[in-house]
């Protein structure tokens, strides 16, 4: 396929498949483990998705998880933001709940992503996301961390009587709300904006609330890429869970 070609969205795809594939094959033929299988995947996925990015849009800006961070970038109106390995953790203890991150923020906002999880042969885009339907889970299904979970995220959860369900990496538990499996992705643990770029891109386009956990839009291309915060859920629960949260803080 030539890159150069293809609209964003269909290039974020295409980058984010190619690098699930390749992580998928390094965990099955590398004879390294834990930490080192980890960084071997992050470092392989991570270079593949600069290659091809810069092959197809020359004169775009990148704001990767795993390079150095040109602060040029803070001027561009094209930034993309991607995140080679979410969850590497669970890449490393041959767990499913991990992903790749290709996000597009065109004028700070997140516009076009792709979220792969290679362990399920799902690829999540802004293309197809509008298409998909959900009902909401009585009592609300909530996504939280299956080993951190932070304290206001469990008092939000009881203020508002959810089921908890634990996952993974981020990008997997928004994709959990994005096709229905649950309802709730709440998080303050401190992120960084290659942690959620695509993955809210997604969510805004299938319809979903995705914001801070004060209400206010997620920005992106910041001059410090940390984003501690993130809410993604169905939109009628928004407003319950931003009142649930601002009452528990």
């Amino acid at each position: 396929m030539e890159l150069r070609a293809v609209n964003d969205v269909d290039l974020a795809r295409s980058v984010a498949e190619e690098a699930g594939a390749l992580l998928l094959a390094i965990r099955d033929s590398s004879a390294a483990t834990g930490k080192a299988l980890g960084d071997a995947g992050d470092a392989q996925a991570n270079a593949l998705i600069l290659e091809r990015l810069r092959a197809a849009r020359p004169d775009d800006f990148i704001l990767s998880e795993e390079s150095l961070d040109d602060r040029a970038r803070c001027a561009a109106e094209r930034v993309w933001i991607v995140d080679p390995l979410d969850g590497t953790r669970d890449y490393a203890e041959g767990l499913d709940d991990w992903a790749v991150h290709i996000g597009l923020a065109i004028g700070g906002r997140p516009t076009v992503g792709a979220v792969a999880v290679p362990t399920t042969g799902r690829i999540y885009t802004t293309a197809e996301a509008c298409a998909r339907t959900r009902v909401c889970g009585l009592p609300p299904r909530m996504v939280v961390s299956r080993t951190r979970a932070t304290d206001m995220v469990e008092r939000v959860g009881t203020l508002l009587e959810t089921t908890r369900v634990g996952m993974g990496s981020a990008g997997v538990k928004a994709m959990a709300v994005v096709d229905g499996r649950a309802d709730i992705y709440l998080h303050d643990g401190g992120q960084y904006e290659w942690d959620n770029c695509a993955p809210a891109a997604v969510a805004l386009a299938a319809g979903l609330h995705a914001s801070r956990i004060d209400g206010s839009p997620l920005v992106y291309n910041c001059a410090n890429p940390l984003l501690p915060d993130l809410l993604i859920c169905r939109p009628e629960l928004a407003e319950q869970v931003l009142a649930a949260v601002a009452a528990v803080r």
